[in-house]
């Protein structure tokens, strides 16, 4: 049976293709040697329980692994304790009986003992029992018990959980006198260390006493470019259809910054929708730049759990909201400081990293997402976007879009519209106005990217995709001729890294002499497309 790219629940290396994560196994590995309790944070469909998995495989040799899965629970097991440690128990006696290990007699009467109390229900069995038989099972066990907890975020808000927390706090902190766990893993979205942000607690003791003992989890669990190679290395093996590896792998990287699972859905898209598709026949075709950028637009344009969690954090938390919002069309640079509240929800949920100190969004994919959902808000109500659905039709000419026609039109609407408001006006929403324009008139068809490296207060380089061909916008604020001209120049040389021989640039002037309209520059081999409102 031929592999598939999976994209629900685990990957399993016989029937999916998928990377090779040995080395990122190889250090949690570490990390349990040295008795450590940690929690494996990380958002939504981040590959959590696939590393989990294959985590349990790579230990068992050496360990007794116990792994459970909060999210079978359900929200009635958690409605006291009782309920919760019954439940407990009998699905740590199924991992424990599942396991690949000869029981001692001490270890059966143990297992006998417990079976009893789980069959009959003892309405006294609670958490000091619960982890009592625990504690004993450790002390009989030849293997060092190793406690994985998937989807421990999944637990309703509840006093039940809070204690079951501190029990396994209590039980851990004591394992040099009484025999214990010889390390806990706890995944979820949520950190061990703000997983309290999820509960609302009238004693603050209670909320802060499980949270100060686990240990900073800094495995990279993102997909390399070599990651990504490897994975559709051995697709290239199956199918010999002769595509560059090393160009596509480092090109969907570039859209998704190593984001597992749209690391996945870009290559099930490739070789299941793409391929075979009116423009791109076979696999052969689909799996080039061009058939990338087609798997980018089905991507962006779809509906799936990861953006509907994605894009409802923002109703949940304002502050995270407002933050997108300032980094997405103000340019601001925000500090990378995780102590901001706002910042460690916005980095726990996905939206953004730390890059050399700065909080920037993801992956191009989330930030594209972003920009969407933000235009999409104003847009049936905003006058920009309904002259463009009305002038959409005249920029499209035997499938090639006029980018210079689109500026010139541009700068009309704009002039036509907002050329008597305030200076203050055009700084924060100028370029906005233009993504509005932008939109209705590639949708469908194209799709658009902001290159992070030139994104800032005075400028940012909007890349545009459209039936296989590029175009790079530079959109700026208007500084004086000296200024003008160099950003020609790192247009010029951007055009080069590119490949392309012409770019185009959007300058928003606040002089009163300005003139308006649009020129062309020929700077060398290349013609630059001037235009300035």
């Amino acid at each position: 049976m031929a592999k598939i790219f999976n994209i629900n629940a685990v990957c399993r290396p016989e029937i999916h293709y998928m990377a090779d994560i040995t080395g990122k196994l190889k250090d949690i590995k570490k990390m349990i040697d040295a008795g450590q309790y940690f929690t494996i944070n990380r958002a939504r469909q981040y590959g959590k329980t696939t590393t989990l998995k294959a985590l349990s495989k790579y230990i068992e040799k050496d360990y007794l692994v116990i792994n459970l899965d909060f999210q079978m629970f359900g929200d009635a097991k958690f409605r006291n304790e009782n309920i919760f440690s019954l439940t407990f128990a009998k699905l740590f006696l199924r991992e424990l009986k599942n396991s690949n290990i000869c029981f001692n007699n001490e270890l059966k009467n143990i297992i006998d003992d417990l079976d009893n109390i789980i069959i009959g229900r003892h309405e006294d069995f609670e958490l000091q029992e619960l982890f009592e038989y625990i504690s004993t099972i450790c002390g009989a066990s030849e293997k060092a018990v190793v406690l994985i907890v998937d989807e421990v975020d999944s637990a309703t808000n509840n006093k039940v959980f809070l204690d079951f927390l501190s029990q396994l706090r209590g039980y851990y902190i004591d394992r040099d006198i009484r025999p214990a766990l010889k390390s806990v893993i706890l995944a979820g979205v949520y950190d061990i260390k703000n997983l309290k942000n999820k509960f609302v607690e009238k004693e603050e003791h209670k909320v802060n006493s499980p949270w100060n003992i686990a240990a900073d989890f800094l495995i990279d669990m993102s997909l390399s470019k070599h990651d990504i190679a490897g994975m559709i290395e051995e697709y290239e093996k199956d199918y010999d259809i002769g595509m560059d590896i090393n160009k596509i792998s480092g090109i969907i990287y570039d859209y998704t910054s190593g984001y597992p699972f749209l690391v996945s859905r870009l290559c099930k898209l490739l070789d299941e929708v793409v391929s075979g598709s009116m423009n791109f026949p076979d696999k052969q075709s689909a799996w080039t730049e061009r058939g990338v950028a087609e798997a980018v637009k089905l991507l962006l344009n779809e509906k799936n759990t990861l953006f509907d969690s994605l894009t409802g954090k923002l109703e949940d938390y304002h502050g995270l909201k407002k933050m997108i919002y300032l980094l997405l069309f103000k340019g601001n640079s925000i500090l990378y400081t995780p102590l901001n509240r706002d910042i460690d929800i916005a980095e726990m949920f996905g939206f953004i990293k730390n890059s050399d100190g700065n909080a920037v969004i993801a992956n191009r994919i989330f930030e594209t997402i972003l920009y969407n959902l933000f235009l999409s808000e104003e847009a049936f109500n905003n006058n920009m976007y309904n002259v463009a659905l009305q002038d959409k039709n005249q920029f499209i000419n035997n499938g090639h879009l006029n980018m210079k026609l689109i500026l010139e039109k541009f700068v009309i609407h704009f002039n036509d519209l907002y050329g008597d408001r305030e200076q203050n006006f055009y700084e924060e929403e100028g370029r906005r106005y233009f993504l509005l324009y932008l939109k209705p008139v590639i949708n469908g068809t194209g799709n658009y990217y902001i290159e992070a490296q030139t994104r800032n207060m005075e400028r940012t380089d909007v890349i545009v995709d459209y039936n296989g061909e590029q175009f790079i916008i530079e959109m700026k604020i208007w500084r004086g001729n000296a200024y003008n001209e160099r950003g020609e120049k790192q247009l010029k040389d951007y055009l080069s890294y590119y490949h392309l021989d012409k770019g185009y640039m959007l300058s928003f002037n606040f002089n009163k002499s300005k003139q308006i309209g649009v020129k062309e520059v020929v700077l060398g081999n290349k013609t630059i497309i001037e235009a300035v409102v």
